[in-house]
């Protein structure tokens, strides 16, 4: 017996067990490399038993050097799939840029072609992500890259991307029974763009497994991964309403002679727009290749269901949307900040004070309107900061998703939030938005956009349908923010 597959693109079958690598990274073993030929012979082992899909990145310490390995002695065909992820620090993402970070994919995996190439970045309001992906997708074309996807992308960025012209086929996101978001707004996103989940963290750094069952929470946990997960566990309720979940998914193991971690995963996997689930390997230690199989030979019934749904009234949602952990408190990571990932979060725009007024200062975002028409991207006044009306202009005149006004409306937000920030203050101090719209096609999208930004501090709003806007623009928003300052007891 061999894994279930799936076509994650036409061609392009994989495993629906991904063997993931993360393991591999030198922070995961204390800075120990693995052997390049051990750790071949072990990835070989996996895919002779048709665990032939592996998940990996840039940061992964060796692992695209030890897939490279077994790729090379590989003499069979199909040969396994190896799919990888670049995750570049926020900056100008240039044709030389990108092509490098490629680059240095296919040296590292010893191959003309990465089957799969995920891109991960680190704050949407440094716009040249867009560039980053329209550069991806013309590698695609030049054969360097057989698929484009992405990771830790929430359902409004997935969308914008999609909108924007860029092939994505896959979106690589946490999904769990801790963690449901997944499940939310990204699945009514991939069902409209026909996009599939690569879903990792369905055990949640081994908790959901009978290891943990009836025990005591600890006191910290020695690995990053255990250590990331616990923080989800806090996020999704604490401790008890985790063991509840535990407990109910013991019972249905126990109910089909399978493991808890099966159980678990099977959740995950029966889920429409979910292509397969990422399961880690400790290369040359644990090998779990005979339980992950018992996760083809049995489904979860209604009263399965019914019972996890009853743990999970419990418990309370992850804040946010898929990848949120990684851009805004809080930072569900191992260490709770981004501090591991990144020096600092580079700014796509710079505040210029004004030389006569110490108080007041400026941003441009380069728009080729701002110097014809003598006017800034947002101003600051003491603590009061005003936006200027924003369109989806991409560098200096590139109109972003032309027919896709929530896609516009996603791309705008980020561009005010951008300039509020740069300006010392923070999105949340949005008070007012002001949205004009083309037509009345329009009004819809571009709500549930605005929604999706401000699901907590929501602002005050005004929405105009005005008819027509200069330009080929669906959406145009001027904001207003005061910077946070202690709240006065009223007298």
């Amino acid at each position: 017996m061999k894994p279930d597959r799936k076509d994650l693109a036409p061609g392009l079958s994989i495993s629906r067990i991904l063997t993931g690598l993360w393991q591999v990274a030198d922070q995961e073993r204390d800075g120990v490399t693995l052997d390049p030929l051990a750790g071949a012979r072990a990835l070989t082992a996996y895919a002779e038993e048709g665990f032939d899909t592996f998940d990996m990145a840039d940061h992964y310490g060796s692992a695209e050097l030890i897939t490279g390995e077994m790729l090379r002695g590989w003499k069979d065909t199909p040969r396994p799939k190896a799919f990888t992820k670049w995750c570049p620090e926020p900056g100008p993402m240039t044709a030389e840029v990108v092509r490098a970070g490629v680059q240095q994919r296919l040296d590292r995996l010893g191959v003309d072609r990465v089957d799969l190439l995920q891109f991960h970045w680190w704050t949407f309001e440094h716009p040249a992500w867009l560039d980053a992906l329209h550069e991806l997708a013309r590698l695609k074309q030049d054969g360097l890259i057989g698929e484009i996807g992405v990771t830790n992308f929430d359902a409004a960025h997935l969308n914008l991307a999609l909108a924007d012209g860029i092939p994505l086929v896959s979106n690589q996101v946490s999904f769990s029974l801790i963690d449901h978001r997944a499940a939310g707004h990204l699945a009514e996103t991939c069902k409209k763009h026909n996009v599939q989940l690569l879903a990792y963290g369905t055990l949640c750094g081994g908790f959901l497994s009978e290891r943990w069952l009836d025990k005591p929470e600890p006191d910290s946990v020695a690995d990053w991964s255990g250590s990331k997960y616990l923080r989800f566990i806090h996020a999704a309720g604490g401790w008890d309403a985790y063991q509840g979940i535990l407990k109910a998914a013991s019972h249905i193991a126990t109910k089909h002679k399978v493991s808890i971690s099966n159980v678990a995963t099977r959740w995950v996997l029966e889920h429409a727009h979910v292509a397969g689930a990422i399961v880690g390997a400790r290369l040359g230690e644990n090998q779990h290749r005979a339980d992950n199989l018992r996760l083809f030979q049995f489904e979860l019934d209604r009263d399965d269901h019914a019972l996890l749904n009853q743990a999970f009234d419990a418990t309370r949602p992850i804040p946010g949307d898929c990848g949120d952990e990684y851009r805004q408190p809080p930072f569900l990571t191992a260490s709770g900040d981004l501090s591991h990932h990144l020096a600092k979060m580079p700014s796509a725009m710079e505040a210029v004070t004004d030389p006569e007024n110490p108080d007041r200062a400026r941003v441009f975002s380069g728009s080729l309107w701002e110097p014809i028409a003598g006017y800034c991207r947002a101003l600051r006044d003491g603590d009061r900061i005003v936006v200027s009306g924003t369109t989806a202009t991409h560098g200096v005149d590139r109109t972003v998703a032309l027919d896709d006004a929530g896609a516009q409306t996603t791309y705008i937000l980020d561009k005010i939030a951008a300039s509020v920030r740069a300006l010392g203050g923070d999105p949340k101090d949005v008070l007012r938005t002001r949205m004009y719209l083309r037509g009345d096609e329009d009004v819809e999208p571009a709500a549930r956009a605005h929604g999706l930004r401000f699901t907590t501090n929501p602002p005050a709003n005004t929405t105009f349908l005005v008819g027509n806007l200069i330009g080929d623009f669906r959406v145009e928003i001027e904001a207003e923010a005061v910077v946070s300052i202690p709240r006065k007891t009223p007298s």
